[in-house]
Protein backbone atom coordinates (compact mmCIF):
# COMPACT_ATOMS: atom_id res chain seq x y z
CA UNK A 1 0.00 0.00 0.00
CA UNK A 2 1.22 3.49 -0.77
CA UNK A 3 0.71 5.78 2.18
CA UNK A 4 0.10 9.36 0.95
CA UNK A 5 0.85 10.76 4.41
CA UNK A 6 4.31 9.25 4.58
CA UNK A 7 3.48 7.07 7.57
CA UNK A 8 4.78 3.53 8.01
CA UNK A 9 3.93 0.88 5.46
CA UNK A 10 3.39 -2.84 5.84
CA UNK A 11 2.89 -5.81 3.55
CA UNK A 12 0.02 -7.34 5.54
CA UNK A 13 -3.47 -6.99 4.17
CA UNK A 14 -5.00 -5.68 7.38
CA UNK A 15 -4.02 -4.20 10.74
CA UNK A 16 -5.64 -4.65 14.15
CA UNK A 17 -6.05 -1.05 15.26
CA UNK A 18 -7.59 1.14 17.93
CA UNK A 19 -7.29 4.70 19.17
CA UNK A 20 -6.35 5.43 22.75
CA UNK A 21 -4.86 7.86 25.23
CA UNK A 22 -1.41 7.00 26.55
CA UNK A 23 -0.88 7.11 30.31
CA UNK A 24 2.06 8.88 31.98
CA UNK A 25 4.88 6.53 33.07
CA UNK A 26 4.26 7.21 36.76
CA UNK A 27 0.60 6.22 36.38
CA UNK A 28 1.52 2.96 34.69
CA UNK A 29 4.00 2.23 37.48
CA UNK A 30 1.27 2.74 40.09
CA UNK A 31 -1.10 0.45 38.20
CA UNK A 32 1.57 -2.25 37.94
CA UNK A 33 2.25 -1.90 41.67
CA UNK A 34 -1.47 -2.40 42.32
CA UNK A 35 -1.38 -5.54 40.16
CA UNK A 36 1.63 -6.90 42.08
CA UNK A 37 -0.17 -6.38 45.39
CA UNK A 38 -3.19 -8.31 44.12
CA UNK A 39 -1.01 -11.14 42.85
CA UNK A 40 0.59 -11.36 46.28
CA UNK A 41 -2.71 -11.30 48.14
CA UNK A 42 -4.43 -14.00 46.03
CA UNK A 43 -1.58 -15.84 44.26
CA UNK A 44 -3.64 -18.88 43.26
CA UNK A 45 -5.91 -16.91 40.92
CA UNK A 46 -5.41 -17.53 37.20
CA UNK A 47 -5.68 -14.33 35.19
CA UNK A 48 -4.45 -12.54 32.11
CA UNK A 49 -2.80 -9.50 33.68
CA UNK A 50 -2.18 -6.27 31.81
CA UNK A 51 1.46 -5.44 31.16
CA UNK A 52 3.08 -2.01 31.15
CA UNK A 53 2.92 -1.76 27.35
CA UNK A 54 -0.77 -2.58 27.01
CA UNK A 55 -2.42 -0.34 29.58
CA UNK A 56 -4.17 2.36 27.56
CA UNK A 57 -7.36 4.38 27.84
CA UNK A 58 -9.10 3.06 24.73
CA UNK A 59 -11.52 5.41 22.96
CA UNK A 60 -12.46 3.27 19.94
CA UNK A 61 -11.42 -0.25 18.94
CA UNK A 62 -11.74 -1.26 15.30
CA UNK A 63 -9.96 -4.61 15.25
CA UNK A 64 -8.76 -6.04 11.93
CA UNK A 65 -8.98 -3.25 9.36
CA UNK A 66 -7.91 -3.27 5.69
CA UNK A 67 -4.83 -1.12 5.24
CA UNK A 68 -6.48 1.21 2.79
CA UNK A 69 -9.04 2.04 5.49
CA UNK A 70 -6.51 2.61 8.27
CA UNK A 71 -5.62 6.00 6.85
CA UNK A 72 -9.30 6.94 6.57
CA UNK A 73 -9.61 6.34 10.29
CA UNK A 74 -6.39 8.29 10.83
CA UNK A 75 -7.94 11.23 8.93
CA UNK A 76 -11.07 10.99 11.07
CA UNK A 77 -8.95 11.21 14.22
CA UNK A 78 -7.11 14.23 12.81
CA UNK A 79 -10.41 16.06 12.28
CA UNK A 80 -11.84 14.96 15.63
CA UNK A 81 -9.13 16.64 17.73
CA UNK A 82 -9.50 20.04 16.07
CA UNK A 83 -11.07 22.52 18.43
CA UNK A 84 -10.67 20.24 21.44
CA UNK A 85 -8.27 21.75 24.00
CA UNK A 86 -6.28 19.60 26.45
CA UNK A 87 -8.41 18.51 29.41
CA UNK A 88 -8.02 16.72 32.75
CA UNK A 89 -9.27 13.26 33.71
CA UNK A 90 -9.18 11.67 37.14
CA UNK A 91 -7.93 8.11 37.56
CA UNK A 92 -9.48 6.64 40.69
CA UNK A 93 -11.54 3.83 42.14
CA UNK A 94 -11.56 0.08 41.56
CA UNK A 95 -14.30 -2.12 40.14
CA UNK A 96 -15.18 -5.30 38.28
CA UNK A 97 -17.19 -6.41 35.26
CA UNK A 98 -19.84 -7.70 35.00
CA UNK A 99 -20.69 -8.01 38.73
CA UNK A 100 -18.92 -8.73 42.06
CA UNK A 101 -20.59 -12.13 42.39
CA UNK A 102 -19.17 -13.26 39.05
CA UNK A 103 -16.14 -11.05 38.31
CA UNK A 104 -14.35 -11.50 35.01
CA UNK A 105 -12.55 -8.18 34.53
CA UNK A 106 -10.77 -5.99 37.08
CA UNK A 107 -10.63 -2.31 36.24
CA UNK A 108 -9.61 1.12 37.54
CA UNK A 109 -12.02 3.95 36.89
CA UNK A 110 -11.78 7.18 34.91
CA UNK A 111 -13.69 10.34 35.84
CA UNK A 112 -14.26 13.15 33.36
CA UNK A 113 -14.78 16.30 35.49
CA UNK A 114 -14.92 18.79 32.61
CA UNK A 115 -16.54 16.56 29.99
CA UNK A 116 -13.54 16.75 27.67
CA UNK A 117 -13.15 12.99 27.38
CA UNK A 118 -16.79 12.43 26.46
CA UNK A 119 -16.56 15.22 23.88
CA UNK A 120 -13.42 13.80 22.30
CA UNK A 121 -14.80 10.25 22.16
CA UNK A 122 -18.06 11.50 20.65
CA UNK A 123 -16.19 13.45 17.96
CA UNK A 124 -14.07 10.42 17.10
CA UNK A 125 -17.24 8.35 16.69
CA UNK A 126 -18.87 11.02 14.51
CA UNK A 127 -15.84 11.62 12.28
CA UNK A 128 -15.10 7.91 11.85
CA UNK A 129 -18.73 7.31 10.92
CA UNK A 130 -18.29 9.89 8.16
CA UNK A 131 -15.49 7.67 6.83
CA UNK A 132 -17.75 4.62 6.80
CA UNK A 133 -16.86 3.04 10.18
CA UNK A 134 -19.70 1.75 12.34
CA UNK A 135 -20.52 3.55 15.57
CA UNK A 136 -20.02 1.70 18.83
CA UNK A 137 -23.46 0.58 19.98
CA UNK A 138 -22.53 0.35 23.67
CA UNK A 139 -22.32 3.42 25.89
CA UNK A 140 -18.83 4.75 26.51
CA UNK A 141 -17.63 3.78 30.01
CA UNK A 142 -13.96 4.81 30.25
CA UNK A 143 -11.78 2.53 32.37
CA UNK A 144 -8.37 0.86 32.52
CA UNK A 145 -8.42 -2.93 32.35
CA UNK A 146 -5.99 -4.56 34.79
CA UNK A 147 -6.90 -8.23 34.42
CA UNK A 148 -9.19 -10.71 32.71
CA UNK A 149 -9.89 -13.50 35.18
CA UNK A 150 -9.71 -17.13 34.11
CA UNK A 151 -10.51 -18.37 37.62
CA UNK A 152 -14.18 -18.62 38.54
CA UNK A 153 -15.99 -19.03 41.84
CA UNK A 154 -14.53 -18.19 45.24
CA UNK A 155 -11.03 -17.37 44.02
CA UNK A 156 -12.34 -14.82 41.55
CA UNK A 157 -14.55 -13.25 44.20
CA UNK A 158 -11.60 -13.12 46.62
CA UNK A 159 -9.40 -11.16 44.23
CA UNK A 160 -12.29 -8.91 43.20
CA UNK A 161 -12.88 -8.12 46.88
CA UNK A 162 -9.16 -7.44 47.43
CA UNK A 163 -9.08 -5.21 44.35
CA UNK A 164 -12.00 -3.11 45.54
CA UNK A 165 -10.67 -2.90 49.11
CA UNK A 166 -7.23 -1.74 47.92
CA UNK A 167 -8.85 0.96 45.81
CA UNK A 168 -6.60 3.19 43.71
CA UNK A 169 -5.71 6.59 45.11
CA UNK A 170 -7.00 9.38 42.87
CA UNK A 171 -4.56 10.84 40.35
CA UNK A 172 -5.23 13.60 37.83
CA UNK A 173 -3.67 13.58 34.39
CA UNK A 174 -3.97 15.98 31.46
CA UNK A 175 -4.91 14.59 28.07
CA UNK A 176 -2.86 16.33 25.37
CA UNK A 177 -3.11 13.91 22.45
CA UNK A 178 -4.64 10.71 21.16
CA UNK A 179 -2.83 7.82 19.48
CA UNK A 180 -3.65 5.48 16.62
CA UNK A 181 -2.19 2.14 17.72
CA UNK A 182 -1.59 -1.13 15.92
CA UNK A 183 -1.81 -4.36 17.92
CA UNK A 184 -0.07 -7.52 16.68
CA UNK A 185 -1.05 -10.76 18.42
CA UNK A 186 1.41 -13.59 19.03
CA UNK A 187 2.04 -16.46 21.43
CA UNK A 188 4.43 -14.17 23.32
CA UNK A 189 1.70 -11.57 23.84
CA UNK A 190 0.51 -8.47 22.03
CA UNK A 191 2.94 -6.00 20.47
CA UNK A 192 1.76 -2.39 20.28
CA UNK A 193 3.04 0.13 17.75
CA UNK A 194 2.04 3.79 17.60
CA UNK A 195 1.02 4.52 14.02
CA UNK A 196 0.27 8.22 14.52
CA UNK A 197 -0.25 10.81 17.26
CA UNK A 198 -2.81 13.62 17.08
CA UNK A 199 -2.33 16.60 19.40
CA UNK A 200 -5.38 18.28 20.87
CA UNK A 201 -5.71 21.94 20.00
CA UNK A 202 -8.19 24.72 20.53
Amino acid sequence: MTNPKGKQEASEESWRIFCAIELPPQTRRRLLSHIEKLQGLVPEVRASWSRDSNIHLTLKFLGETPQQLVWKFDSAMSRAVKGVPPFPVLISGSGVFPRPRDPRVLWVGISDPEGGLAKLQSRIEAESEQEGFAREVRSFHPHLTLARLRTRGGGARDIARAHEELQFAAEEMTVNDVLLIRSELSSAGSKYTTVSKHALNA
